[in-house]
């Protein structure tokens, strides 16, 4: 009989020593190592799949037949195309986010508004009964598709799905779940490791589609060793102040589609509301007349969006100026203020600025640049903008109005919503201009306030 080992591992990257190291030779971090005892895997984990796995054997990549259907629906709209046109069978989907951000609802909500789909939900931090009160809160009226399991060994979930085979697997959550194989507690790095690799090897070899629910650090990283979102086959990022009521699922990787992809949402008091529209959400919701906002037709993955560009430009209080940019990089915003100040001779050094991104997005396009450069603009001069124009463009360090990609989508987008002016890179490959919307085309930041504060 195989023997138990000890092993030191490093608590901030994972990797695994035989005998105790001041500093990591991984990630150079000190005082990291823990010890751990590893007992021997048992015959028993593998479960029935052990049959399965008997019967395999290399296949030529010609033999391989694809065609059949192979994606599952989910009854969401928006989370199905954000997967690429459902889940995919046998796939593990992880979905991680903040507390309180709406993981376990959307988790919830999926089996709810698919009658017809089988799900066993396997919860290892509410007890049944709360989570049949999150459902009746959500209004779940038909509740027979979805099997409660609370249980936080895994190979008993494992057992109870191969023998109830259900059309779905949700398990909430990833960090809770242990094994008997190793003798650590759950959450640890091990445990997180050798539980997303039975939960990969259950799901490839059943064909069940497996959702796993994260829990993120304080960076916004989704915890545990980095190896997780390696085995994986998605990684959902659920995004979004929890006082805050609009949501984004966010694809940060994705081996059956597109990770240049977003899904909105807006909680209510009945749960996750789709957002089909999310541009109708970000323009302005204040009277006209007021300096300062600029539109940005923006681009996240294929989808157009419209958003409100809000600055501030007053004179320092204090001796240094202040510069604070609220869901977009400050370090962009003093570059774009130093190109104003030395290609178009703005003084702005002596002054502050306050940048805000409505909506709580993060914008980390370079499309945003030529309206933050209107809104600042437009502040400074106390210039209010007309609300049917809108601005996409990259501005370069010598001033100059760049061209970005998808102007198509983005000028559909902005005719669709009735505005009238778009403002775009002279350099850009204009499409065929759209009925109502005129292409304003600039080619640097001094063309821009000529046309626009004449």
């Amino acid at each position: 009989m195989a023997k138990t080992k000890t092993v030191w591992y490093c608590t901030n990257c994972g990797n695994e020593y035989p005998q105790f190291l001041g500093k990591c030779p991984a990630c150079g971090e000190w005082n990291t190592m823990k010890e751990m005892t590893v007992a021997p895997k048992k015959s028993s984990v593998r479960g029935a799949a052990q049959s399965v796995e008997a019967d395999r054997k290399p296949l030529k990549l010609k033999e391989i037949d694809f065609s059949k259907e192979n994606r599952l629906g989910l009854g969401m709209e928006e989370v199905d195309r954000l997967l690429g046109g459902g889940i995919v069978r046998g796939s593990l989907v992880l979905i991680g986010g903040e507390p309180g951000v709406g993981k376990s609802t959307l988790s919830l909500q999926i089996p709810l508004s698919h009658p017809k789909l089988n799900t066993l939900y396997v919860t290892g931090e509410e007890s049944a009964e709360q989570v049949k009160m999150r459902s009746s809160r959500l209004g779940g009226a038909d509740e027979s598709n979805i099997q409660i399991f609370c249980e936080t060994l895994i190979d008993n979930v494992i057992a109870e799905a191969a023998a109830s085979r259900p059309d779905l697997v949700i398990v909430d959550s990833v960090q809770t779940m242990y094994t008997a194989s190793i003798e650590s507690t759950s959450g640890s790095v091990s445990q997180v490791k050798e539980v997303a690799a039975m939960l990969l090897r259950f799901a490839k070899e059943t064909g069940i589609p497996v959702i796993l629910i994260g829990h993120i650090t304080k960076d916004g990283y989704i915890a545990g060793p980095k190896i997780l979102e390696h085995i994986v086959d998605v990684v959902l990022q659920f995004e979004g102040e929890a006082r805050g009521s609009y949501r984004i699922l966010r694809s940060i990787k994705n081996r059956f589609g597109s990770t240049a992809e977003i899904a909105v949402f807006e909680m209510t008091g009945g749960g996750l509301r789709e957002v089909k529209n999310p541009s109708e959400l970000l323009i302005p919701m204040h009277e006209a007349n007021l300096s300062g906002t600029a539109i940005c037709a923006s681009l996240d993955g294929t989808r157009p969006l419209l958003f409100e560009v809000q600055a501030l430009v007053s004179s320092a209080v204090y001796g240094t100026a202040q510069r604070s940019a609220t869901g977009f990089d400050t370090r962009r915003l003093n570059m774009l203020l130093a190109v104003l100040e030395k290609r178009a001779g703005f003084r702005l050094a002596q002054k502050d600025v306050f940048l805000n991104m409505a909506g709580g997005l993060k914008v980390a396009e370079p499309a945003a640049d030529l309206a933050v450069v209107a809104a600042v603009l437009s502040s400074n001069f106390d210039f209010p903008l007309p609300n049917d124009v809108c601005f996409a463009g990259e501005v370069g360090l010598s001033g100059e109005i760049r061209p970005v990609s998808g102007a198509a989508r983005r000028l559909s987008e902005a005719a669709r919503l009735g505005f009238k002016k778009i403002y775009v890179s002279s350099y850009e490959k204009l499409p065929d201009p759209q009925a109502g919307i005129s292409i304003i085309p600039l080619s640097d930041i001094p063309d821009l306030v000529k046309k626009l504060f004449k």
